[in-house]
């Protein structure tokens, strides 16, 4: 069951990802290359580079989950990164647009109200 919504993290590497790595390979990708703990329960997005193959590491109660996607056509779209660094925060809202295959061209997000606005700051 996918069980990956908002209130995670998301977390993708810049660079392209052998495949073929699992789970020790990706952690190591994780504490070597980006410097972030693979069990701080955060999502971390490698893409391989043909752009047609995607795997999410994610760290749950009792162990690692991994979650693998292969595209029989087409590429994924990958989101826009500063080339400084080697990964970069995405949205939950970019990640499912990433993984259906969704493309918004000429993408402008507009601000929204949020509660945490309303509250003083400490």
């Amino acid at each position: 069951m996918f069980s990956l919504s908002s209130t995670f993290r998301y977390y993708f590497y810049n660079s392209a990802t052998d495949m073929r790595k699992g789970f020790d390979g990706l952690c190591g990708l994780v504490h070597a290359e980006l410097g972030r703990r693979p069990v701080s329960g955060e999502v971390f997005i490698f893409v391989n580079h043909q752009r047609d193959k995607i795997k999410m590491l994610h760290w749950e109660q009792g162990g690692f989950v991994l979650y693998y996607k292969r595209l029989e056509r087409r590429t994924f779209e990958l989101p826009r990164v500063s080339s400084q660094g080697k990964t970069c925060q995405i949205s939950w809202s970019s990640l499912m647009l990433m993984v259906e295959g969704i493309s918004i061209e000429k993408y402008k997000q507009r601000r929204r109200y949020f509660i945490n606005n309303l509250l003083p700051a400490s």
